[in-house]
């Protein structure tokens, strides 16, 4: 359904995504995961057909983003990062004009629009202004509107920034409920929600595709990335300091309110053995020591540059 390959953009001369290539199928739900200012919106307006890439080629629907723009917007419902929305209209005649312009046929506008207004739970505002309305209500409308003329593609920018914790879970929902019946593209900076939400995930770093696939895919493909829990009797000075030192440990974080002193450390190889010696020689009277995968934070975590690799280019 969606090919990219090998798309480049540049902006004067910032080169905002770098020969970034990737497939989409019909019906997955497929995130774009990165840092704020890595290029996700970027793709995604290639993708929509709102911005020319500066080389390589991109099709949605078989149609080029060079040579087919219009044929494209006809297939897709884009949700920008700022809904596309005017004040002064209520919800109902705003999503009837949106339906009229997208060409949804004068005999199935009433029903397009009552069904998108149903799947996004705005019945109940539906005489409302949108000017008077939540962020999490303008979230709604804005996915209503893209979703109004039944398209194939669905491209989603940031669609749960803002949103309070009932309001994500809702969100969460009705993208979940689009698996299958449509194609989904979303952004987001949010761990959680992306492996919640989507069936892949594309991670872009810096205007780079770094990895992909599934959070199991990109675990496996990255077995040595894990984290220990450490579960103290006390903690000795110094003990941070010298766990630190391991090779092996890339952090070691220090989490209070345990009923005792629990440490988090996320490493690069299976040191348990070393850490346990170390925490018994120190006193500080282990009682527990247990493994886990990192999840999709550490190998983000891990593939994107650190900070510090930023600043000095």
């Amino acid at each position: 359904m969606i090919v990219a390959e090998n798309l480049c953009k540049s902006y004067g001369g910032h080169l905002a995504i770098d020969k970034v290539s990737f497939r989409i199928g019909a019906g997955e739900i497929v995130g774009l995961l990165g840092l704020n200012g890595a290029g996700k919106s970027t793709i995604l307006k290639i993708l929509g057909s709102f911005l020319l890439p500066s080389a390589g080629r991109a099709l949605v629907g078989g149609f080029s983003v060079d040579e087919n723009p219009e044929a494209i917007r006809r297939l897709i419902g884009y949700l920008p990062d700022v809904p596309p929305l005017y004040d002064e209209m209520t919800v109902h005649s705003y999503l009837r004009y949106v339906a009229k312009l997208k060409n949804v046929p004068h005999g199935d506008v009433s029903h397009r629009v009552d069904y998108v207004m149903g799947k996004t739970n705005l019945n109940r505002v539906a005489k409302y202004q949108l000017g008077d309305l939540s962020h999490g209500f303008r979230q709604r409308v804005g996915i209503a509107q893209a979703l109004v003329h039944n398209p194939k593609v669905i491209i989603l920018d940031e669609p749960i920034n803002g949103l309070d914790p009932v309001q994500i879970v809702e969100m969460r929902d009705l993208i979940t409920s689009l698996r299958g019946q449509h194609t989904v593209v979303l952004s987001s900076h949010i761990l959680s929600e992306i492996t919640r939400t989507c069936d892949r995930v594309l991670v872009v770093d810096q205007g780079r595709l770094v990895a992909e696939g599934s959070e199991a895919t990109l675990q496996a493909a990255m077995t040595q990335t894990m984290r220990l829990t450490c579960d103290l009797d006390r903690l000795p000075d110094g003990l941070i300091d010298s766990l630190q030192q391991v090779h092996g440990v890339a952090k070691v974080q220090r989490i209070t309110g345990q009923g005792g002193e629990r440490l988090l450390l996320d490493t690069e190889a299976d040191v348990r053995a070393v850490i346990a010696k170390m925490v018994v020689e120190a006193g500080a009277g282990l009682l527990g020591l247990s493994r886990s995968e990192a999840g999709l934070e550490g190998v983000f975590m891990k593939l994107i540059k650190p900070a510090e690799e930023r600043a000095h280019g």
